[in-house]
C-alpha cells in the first residue's frame, strides 16, 4: 500500500495530474465559482456559478490555462480567455484549501490578483 503523502506526490507529477489545483473553487468576493479540470493537455477553469448582476461574466465562460507546477504549490504559465480573446501571464499559488491567482497583461504592466477558497 502506498502512503497517502506519496500517493499525492505521484498524482502531482506532471501537468496532467495536478490534482491539488483541480476541483471547485469559490472566488473571495463571493461573485463566482469555478471548476478546474483537465481539458486536453491544459487545465480549464469553467464558471459554474456567477452572482446575478455580475457584469462581463456568465456561467460556462472558460479560461484555458497552460501552466506548469513549480515548487511549493506554485504554478506558472499563460491563460487564454476565449470570451475576450486575451492571453494573460498567470501565476497560481495553491496552499491547501486556499488559492491565489495573479494574471497580467501588457508585458506585466497591468495585473490583478484574486483569492479563492476550495469548495468541499
Amino acid at each position: 500500500m502506498i502512503p497517502a503523502a506519496m500517493a499525492v506526490n505521484l498524482c502531482l507529477y506532471g501537468m496532467a495530474n495536478a490534482t491539488d489545483i483541480e476541483g471547485r473553487w469559490a472566488r473571495g468576493d463571493g461573485n463566482a465559482s469555478v471548476r478546474i479540470a483537465p481539458c486536453g493537455s491544459d487545465l480549464c477553469a469553467i464558471n459554474t456559478w456567477i452572482k446575478p448582476g455580475t457584469p462581463k461574466e456568465k456561467q460556462g465562460d472558460k479560461l484555458v490555462m497552460t501552466i506548469k507546477r513549480g515548487t511549493s504549490g506554485v504554478y506558472s504559465g499563460t491563460a487564454f480567455d476565449p470570451q475576450r480573446d486575451l492571453t494573460y501571464s498567470l501565476t497560481v499559488t495553491v496552499d491547501g484549501d486556499k488559492m491565489v491567482t495573479k494574471g497580467c497583461i501588457i508585458a506585466g504592466l497591468l495585473c490583478k490578483g484574486v483569492e479563492w477558497a476550495r469548495i468541499k
